[in-house]
């Protein structure tokens, strides 16, 4: 037996990082078949005499290899033997078990590996962008090659914005905020009601003091975070809150991650009021070139390589609204008597946190429902 399959079994080993630890019984008996493969040592003779061998290589103690990686490396060599290198395809097989991979997924198949251009020129809700500061630009290139290289994220993203974004405009427009907003909150949640570890929660990411001073109801039974209509509205009143303190849309944006004191605090202490000269911390540094990233991959998927059809993007869903101003006692009755059932109820209302709504103030709430299908 050569020793072809054994470096192979180390190249594999070492690119998933399982021998990187000096002081692992896989990285010792590594080091010792390789003083073997240059002592000129027979394979299986150097497994077989590695107890005897141990106290030998620099003078160390090494520790005993279970059997269980010996064993491995003895099967592993047959299997190999047996099944991998049962056939070597020419490189003309190559290429046409490629071709026929890509020709019947032509529609879905993601571009080949390639380096993404950034546009000469840029900008960000009506801000301009400078691309030629090269912290500025490698900053973006580093966000953009994350957002375009997380597949998976990025398709979902796609899809859903597809379904979310034009009610998100709708606000938008209607409060006077810049449209490149609508990918801060993508850069939030995803376009989910996520819940973060410290606590922010829905499409926009509120913390409970933020929900608050923004209006949203927050009880035992209702969290108005969840709820897409009303915390884009106070995602809004925010923003213009923010713009019109600091006078810039990207610093509005980059208060909304560390909050407009802090960045107020910063913007005094550095006597700079730039977002892109600004020393931040690290998740604010990022935040806004994130957000930009997104917005260029989203606006035009197939330039950065994601061809999605149209059919299989998430689409919009019509639904009616139910006021009520009376309290449910029971919503899965509720549900059942509007011709739906309660995990419905839930997906379009998330906001419901239990299965009842108590109103003893008689408010009007509203309950969105997908329309019966014809």
């Amino acid at each position: 037996m050569d020793w072809n399959f054994y470096f192979l079994l180390k190249q594999y080993w070492c690119h998933i990082g399982i021998i990187f630890n000096t002081q692992s019984t896989k990285y010792r008996l590594f080091q010792y078949l390789d003083y073997c493969y240059l002592s000129n040592h027979n394979f299986f003779i150097s497994i077989l005499e590695y107890k005897t061998h141990k106290r030998k290589i620099m003078n160390k103690k090494i520790v005993k290899a279970p059997l269980l990686i010996l064993t491995g490396i003895a099967i592993g060599y047959l299997c190999s033997n047996l099944f991998i290198f049962s056939k070597k395809f020419t490189t003309d097989e190559n290429i046409n078990l490629q071709n026929n991979i890509t020709a019947s997924n032509k529609d879905y198949v993601l571009s080949e590996i390639f380096i993404p251009n950034i546009p000469e020129t840029l900008t960000f809700c009506g801000e301009t962008v400078p691309t030629h500061y090269f912290d500025v630009y490698e900053s973006l290139d580093f966000e953009i090659l994350a957002n375009v290289y997380r597949h998976a994220s990025t398709i979902i993203y796609i899809k859903r914005a597809n379904r979310y974004f034009p009610e998100i405009e709708k606000e938008l427009a209607r409060q006077g905020i810049p449209d490149d907003m609508k990918y801060l909150c993508v850069a939030e949640s995803g376009l989910s009601n996520a819940v973060s570890s410290s606590g922010a929660t829905g499409f926009w990411q509120f913390m409970k003091t933020a929900a608050k001073e923004y209006k949203l109801s927050m009880t035992d039974n209702i969290d108005e975070r969840y709820n897409q209509q009303k915390s884009t509205a106070a995602a809004c009143e925010y923003l213009k809150k923010a713009y019109k303190k600091f006078d810039s849309w990207t610093l509005a944006a980059a208060s909304y991650n560390m909050g407009m004191g802090g960045l107020s605090r910063e913007i005094e202490k550095q006597k700079n009021n730039s977002y892109w000269d600004l020393q931040l911390n690290q998740e604010t540094a990022r935040y806004v070139y994130r957000i930009i990233a997104l917005k260029l991959i989203m606006s035009n998927p197939k330039k950065y390589g994601y061809n999605i059809p149209k059919d299989k993007l998430y689409q919009p869903i019509e639904t009616y609204e139910i006021k009520i101003d009376t309290t449910i006692n029971n919503l899965v009755d509720f549900a059942i008597s509007n011709e739906t059932n309660y995990k419905i109820l839930k997906m379009f209302n998330p906001w419901l946190r239990t299965d009842e709504l108590p109103n003893p103030k008689k408010e009007t709430y509203t309950i969105v429902l997908p329309k019966k299908r014809d």
